[in-house]
């Protein structure tokens, strides 16, 4: 399983949001840079990367600080965040991004989501963000009528290769994630699961491998210390079974082998 440290970026600066709140944000750092590159030395080899002032806006406002992010060799990128056109897919490809992240527009407009996927294949990812099983848009404002398990039963039939499904009331809260959604969507194959969303215990990085989850993204528990990135990929990587924080919050998975992934 895979590990994607996650870098939010908004008005330039390393920022987290709860539940998606843009009232509840904290900033962790004024340079996305240097963040990636604190990353690469902790041994990551993934970075999930998001504008959310484009994701809200529907514009790549910090794309000059994604660019600097880019500039990390060694380092597999998707960036999401206001990606509605295929001209800023073809922006972000040309700074060395290995995947692509389309929200709303997927909603809005599926027909434009099965064009890049035909045309680009595996490079587009859709990001699924839920609020009570419901698929929310414009940066996680607007929350719509579709289901959001038949949306990736949808996106799989229609040959996106990768999801990246958030529990937007975990999302930030430091609480654990939602196993029982990832448990669900594990039947979805040959469908991608990239979780996200409250990723807080080892224990669920145990589960989430031994299920068949493609990656998980970290966010806030790596950035307040409750989860150390070596750790993580070593879980990830399934060459450090023998730990879990004993915290009842998390659901105890049984280990498992590594997975075979797909960039």
């Amino acid at each position: 399983m895979e590990i994607f440290p996650a870098i939010d970026i908004r008005g330039g600066r390393v920022v987290r949001l709860t539940e998606g709140d843009y009232g509840a944000m904290k900033v962790y750092g004024d340079a996305p840079a240097d963040t990636a590159a604190g990353f690469y030395e902790q041994g990551a080899r993934n970075l999930h990367v998001v504008d959310l002032d484009g994701a809200k806006d529907g514009r790549a406002v910090n794309f000059d600080a994604i660019r600097a992010v880019c500039a990390r060799r060694g380092l597999f990128i998707e960036v999401g965040g206001g990606i509605r056109d295929e001209a800023r897919i073809e922006r972000y490809l040309a700074l060395g991004v290995g995947r692509v992240i389309l929200g709303t527009v997927a909603v809005q407009n599926f027909r434009f989501v099965e064009d890049m996927v035909k045309k680009y294949g595996e490079r587009i990812a859709v990001g699924v963000d839920a609020r009570a099983g419901r698929v929310a848009v414009q940066g996680w404002l607007d929350v719509t009528d579709v289901d959001s398990f038949e949306f990736c039963g949808r996106l799989r039939d229609a040959g996106v290769a990768t999801v990246i499904y958030t529990d937007i009331a975990r999302d930030g809260r430091l609480g654990g994630a939602n196993l029982s959604a990832y448990r669900r969507l594990a039947s979805f194959a040959p469908l991608h699961i990239v979780a996200s969303g409250g990723i807080s215990f080892e224990r669920e990085l145990l589960e989430l491998r031994a299920i068949g989850t493609y990656a998980a993204i970290l966010g806030k528990a790596l950035y307040e210390g409750k989860l150390s990135l070596p750790r993580a990929v070593a879980i990830g990587d399934g060459s450090n079974d023998n730990c879990g924080d004993g915290d009842s919050n998390g659901d105890r998975g049984d280990g498992g082998s590594k997975n075979e992934v797909r960039k």
